[in-house]
């Protein structure tokens, strides 16, 4: 279970929105439908502009980890 405000990091890619697998978000919402689990999550630049607030299932996203590093990619155009 994911908490609300924590970031996470896409387990795959979100073509539609630009985004890839590793893009770190802000879980925002925590959504329910039935037994299915869901989250809304927030996607910003490097200077703090939102990109994308996507639905995701709990299955695509990932907490981070104390052995990992953040990295800088270009936003492509949609």
């Amino acid at each position: 279970m994911t908490e609300i405000y924590k970031e996470v990091a896409l387990t795959k890619d979100i073509p539609q929105q630009r985004l890839r697998k590793g893009d770190i978000g802000t879980v925002v919402e925590k959504l329910s439908r039935g037994q299915q689990t869901g989250y809304a999550v927030e996607f910003f630049t490097a200077a703090g502009e939102t990109v994308a607030l996507v639905v995701v299932d709990e299955g695509n996203i990932e907490p981070l980890k104390h052995d990992e590093i953040l990295h800088v990619r270009k936003l492509e155009a949609a």
